[in-house]
């Protein structure tokens, strides 16, 4: 790998009497394309500033490889970053914006000659190296800053919310050649973004931030599937998310073609939440009657149909049921997603469509169905006493 470890510890930052980063710790692997991800203004983009070197924190470390990098001046960190607005030079042709930083070098003709067009293929701008950036799309103009960035071969790339300006059919299309850079270059990405999508997307490691905190850090998988608090399972997709309190929990044996070895056991909970009524849910852990706690259910994990369903009829068995009226189907093309009015509250369900059906969907507004889901696809997000 040719990026940096970076790690970040104790890092505080205010403005006058706003606390934008509090006591941030953060461990970034060498090559590591690592997302920082949360809503605007809960200071991610205050933190990858001040690995630039662009802001000061009020405390706390930031090392590349283990030196501290603050007391080093940004041109001299071995870090770059791609801006949001391009900042680009638009009195230069696309090869002299690329060339720039190594003019700046003095570096002879022929190496700059060389190492640009080196670049230029690897962000796919053959045929445009002549034009000016005003001639230019948005995503070209995109692949200019991003050459532009890493034609000095840093060991960190920074990346401010590079596809925010883009429309959604470019956004998507620049994040998988994105992905593709990072897996040719090899060095550290640092990502910015507010768009779950892209994080779960391209990352290896997601850091989801609120208000100036870390609230967890994993695996898209991880943060999507076991989401550490209210906020990041609300934030991260869709979800339905309810208050319950805990009535019993027993452990019961991992069937064997799930468990991970012989004679492993989980924890089965029964929560009653005011809005469904009396549920089942399995944990890892061994919660105690009485604890209050949120738990979750994805909407693509919920099935619909006009039919009951058996009761041993899922993947694993013990299946939760409710009976409900179709509020407000939402067609997508690919999907529909149903709000379904069960016992005065709406739970929302996504049904994806892996069929052709000839004369429209088979489910539609204000159809009586049933929605079901297995014990296994809910999930107790937050013990909350």
């Amino acid at each position: 790998m040719k990026g940096s470890d970076v790690v970040i510890e104790g890092i505080s930052k205010t403005f006058g009497s706003v606390s934008v980063l509090r006591d941030v710790h953060l461990e970034i692997r060498k090559g590591e394309f690592f997302s920082l991800l949360g809503p605007s203004g809960c200071g991610k983009t205050t933190l990858l500033r001040i690995i630039a070197g662009f802001e000061t924190p009020d405390c706390g470390i930031v090392t590349f490889d283990g030196t501290n990098v603050l007391p080093i001046p940004p041109d001299r960190r071995q870090a770059n970053t791609v801006f949001q607005s391009y900042a680009l030079f638009p009195h230069l042709t696309v090869y002299e914006n690329i060339a720039f930083s190594l003019r700046l070098k003095k570096l002879p003709n022929s190496s700059v000659k060389e190492k640009v067009n080196e670049y230029i293929k690897l962000v796919q701008l053959e045929g445009h190296t002549h034009k000016k950036t005003d001639q230019l799309s948005g995503g070209q103009k995109q692949r200019v800053a991003i050459a532009r960035a890493l034609i000095n071969e840093p060991r960190v790339l920074l990346l401010d919310e590079p596809l925010s300006a883009l429309d959604a059919k470019l956004r998507h299309h620049m994040l998988i050649e994105l992905d593709e850079i990072h897996d040719k270059i090899g060095i550290t990405f640092i990502y910015i973004t507010h768009d779950q999508e892209e994080a779960l997307s391209v990352s290896d490691t997601i850091a989801v931030m609120h208000y100036g905190e870390i609230l967890q850090v994993g695996t898209p998988h991880e943060i999507y599937e076991s989401p550490a608090t209210d906020f990041v399972a609300n934030f991260i997709g869709e979800t339905n998310l309810y208050d319950g309190t805990v009535i019993s929990t027993k452990e019961v044996p991992v069937p064997p073609a799930y468990a991970s070895e012989p004679g492993e056991y989980e924890f089965m909970a029964e929560l009653d939440i005011p809005e469904l009524g009396r549920i089942k849910v399995t944990t890892v852990d061994d919660l105690k009657p009485g604890q209050k706690v949120s738990f979750t259910i994805r909407p693509e994990k919920i099935v619909i149909s006009k039919e009951k369903t058996s009761a041993t009829s899922s993947r694993r068995g013990d299946v939760i049921q409710f009976q409900g009226i179709v509020d407000e189907p939402v067609y997508s093309g690919f999907q529909t997603k149903f709000y379904v009015k069960v016992n005065d509250t709406l739970i929302r369900v996504i049904k994806q469509h892996a069929k052709y059906y000839d004369e429209g969907p088979d489910i539609v507004w204000k159809d009586e169905v049933y929605l079901s889901w297995s014990v296994h696809d809910g999930y107790i997000v937050e013990v909350k006493q």
